[in-house]
């Protein structure tokens, strides 16, 4: 700790680095501090809060000097939601900060080197990208229906009427389901109380077909003036899907298991390159459909198929990278241990025709082993997209032992990441490229593919 800062002392910091949320990073006489909305290379004035040994954090008192790279926000709301955490960042840097990111990770953590970084793919266009939305719903003081997002790390909701990286059609939504609400004097939920009984408007948009779902998550198991409800939102054009969602649980997961379709059907479709999907509120489906082709072009370009192989797809989902890869494989396999999941997974291999890809419900970590070990199955190809917390070690021994030639990695999350690449290099696999995808313009967030070959191999 500096010798004599304390928590209050308002110091002059400038600006040399972002935090894995965004938050600007500055020293002061060698000592580290963390400042909320603070950028590169603004020169600031803050507030000291919060002092650890060897880091602090301050409050951002003032802007002495703008950093060249702070543009204006288009989104009057950006500072107090906690979606798009840099987005007074120019795009162009925003892209250099998330490449670092990755670097510095897999430099640091992952004890990496000698492999291709190639450029992070970016978006021409990086706004209204957003495929699905949840709105948390509130009331205000006035009584009046508010609809927005939680204000970063609290669940105190932000009103917005417009979101600058969400579908445009959201607006209209919101509005016919506020409005409704209010003449039919329906409640919103109180998190606090457990009662009310609209949680979320849950929104999903095709990008190819311009098929909508809204899906409101009830804590309830029905919803008064349901048919009038029904009416206005089918007036909409391109709505195919009106559901509701149970939740009453006391909980803050946003989706409960149990969905009533109210209208016309619970799915919508949409499609990633030639591959046609349904896709169900309780579906994952990538959010950026235009960077999703990109994420999955590249694990394919990576993969190298060339028609003959038997690729496993980890984590797989409702099969969205399986039935990518099938049309360029002999085999495909995916596990994914949601059974809803892999229900619709097998329903898309039908609606696409694709007879080569099987699916397996379970853990990865223990599908894999099982069917390695006692039906002696082997891949040419793994591709593993797995949560934020990563592989399970179990499941990169397995992988290790069952040596495929290559192994793709698509990741949401640098840090777990480049842990789990060091497993990799330990026992036999060596990172030959790494590409950045920005799926979530504005915020932190970065997709990452990695390309790992078995040691000694020449292709590359």
């Amino acid at each position: 700790m500096s010798e004599g800062l304390k928590k209050n002392d308002v110091v002059t910091l400038t600006i040399t680095d972002l935090g894995s949320t965004g938050e600007g990073i500055g020293r002061f006489e060698g000592f580290t501090l963390f400042v909320k909305d603070a950028l590169i290379g603004d020169v600031i004035q803050a507030k000291i809060i919060k002092m650890k040994k060897s880091y602090g954090y301050g409050r951002l008192i003032e802007i002495l000097t703008p950093s060249p790279y702070r543009v204006e926000v288009r989104c009057p709301q950006a500072r107090a939601c906690g979606g798009c955490q840099i987005q007074p960042l120019d795009y162009g840097r925003q892209l250099i900060y998330k490449e670092n990111k990755v670097r510095e990770l897999l430099d640091r953590v992952g004890k990496l080197s000698d492999y291709q970084m190639e450029p992070i793919i970016g978006m021409e266009e990086p706004w209204h990208y957003r495929n699905k939305a949840q709105f948390p719903v509130g009331q205000a003081k006035d009584g009046q229906v508010v609809t927005g997002f939680y204000a970063g790390r609290t669940h105190s909701i932000v009103p917005v009427e417009e979101c600058f990286i969400q579908h445009r059609e959201n607006e209209k939504l919101m509005a016919i389901v506020r409005q409704w609400m209010e003449q039919h004097h329906i409640s919103a939920y109180d998190e606090k109380e457990h009662k009310g009984l609209v949680r979320h408007i849950f929104t999903r948009i095709g990008k190819h077909t311009g098929e909508i779902m809204v899906c409101l998550v009830i804590n309830g198991k029905k919803v008064p003036g349901e048919e009038d409800l029904i009416k206005v939102l089918a007036e909409v054009p391109g709505m195919t899907s009106i559901c509701l969602n149970i939740n009453r649980e006391r909980t803050n997961v946003i989706l409960g298991s149990e969905i009533k379709c109210l209208w016309r059907q619970p799915y919508i479709t949409d499609a990633i390159g030639d591959v046609k999907y349904q896709i169900s509120p309780l579906s994952f489906f990538q959010v950026n459909p235009i960077q999703t082709e990109k994420l999955y072009k590249t694990a394919l370009e990576y993969a190298q198929l060339q028609g003959n192989e038997t690729v496993w797809d980890l984590y797989c989902g409702i099969g969205t990278i399986s039935l990518f890869l099938a049309k360029h494989a002999k085999q495909v396999c995916g596990v994914e241990i949601i059974p809803e999941a892999i229900e619709d997974a097998r329903e898309n291999a039908h609606l696409n025709q694709i007879q080569n890809a099987r699916f397996f419900v379970g853990k990865a970590e223990e599908v894999l082993p099982e069917q390695y070990e006692k039906n002696g199955i082997f891949a040419d190809v793994i591709v593993v997209d797995p949560p934020r917390k990563g592989c399970d070690e179990k499941l990169l021994k397995c992988m290790t032992a069952m040596a495929p030639k290559r192994i793709v990695y698509v990741s949401c999350d640098p840090a777990t990441l480049a842990r789990d690449l060091k497993y990799m290099e330990e026992h036999g696999y060596k990172v030959q490229k790494v590409r950045c995808v920005d799926m979530f313009p504005h915020s932190v967030h970065v997709e990452t593919v990695i390309l790992m070959t078995r040691c000694g191999q020449n292709d590359k």
